[in-house]
């Protein structure tokens, strides 16, 4: 999807690449509306990957059942070298944890999500933008005001 952000100019997102714990799920479930906005997310042309190291050991059925991509990633490097496989200039990332900082530095655009499972304070300087939850965050890629309000200069 492009957006047209002002002052900044066109930003395309062909890819999101999202966190499980604390991100996807909250204290291992998947909040309610998730799975319809991963399924806009796929009609307007984006397709998302979870990257994980899968605490609770769910991510494939859970991806079999969203319809989305699973790379297993065991720690913050493993996690870093998978995100530097996708091209950078259309990649987004979502995550709450230290683990994730990888995958922030080469997104194009990073947000991070403060659910109950909390946020690690070292991603703080190496996202975007923050939001209160998956929603929110899946939201900000489909509502392209959304989008663009947040990001103009």
């Amino acid at each position: 999807m492009k957006y047209q952000v002002p002052e900044v100019g066109e930003i395309e997102i062909k890819t999101i690449i999202l966190d499980l714990n604390g991100t996807l799920s909250v204290n291992g479930k998947i909040p309610d509306g998730v799975k319809e906005r991963l399924k806009k997310l796929k009609d307007l042309g984006i397709k998302v990957i979870l990257l994980t190291g899968d605490q609770r050991g769910t991510a494939a059925d859970l991806c079999k059942e969203y319809g989305i991509d699973f790379v297993r990633t065991k720690n913050g490097k493993e996690k870093e070298a998978a995100m530097k496989s996708f091209d950078s200039e259309t990649t987004a990332a979502i995550g709450n944890a230290r683990i994730d900082i990888g995958t922030f530095k080469h997104a194009k655009v990073s947000l991070a999500t403060l659910q109950s499972e909390g946020v690690h304070m070292g991603i703080i300087c190496n996202v975007d933008v923050v939001v209160p939850s998956i929603n929110d965050a899946l939201d900000f890629f489909i509502d392209s005001d959304i989008f663009c309000v947040t990001l103009r200069k």
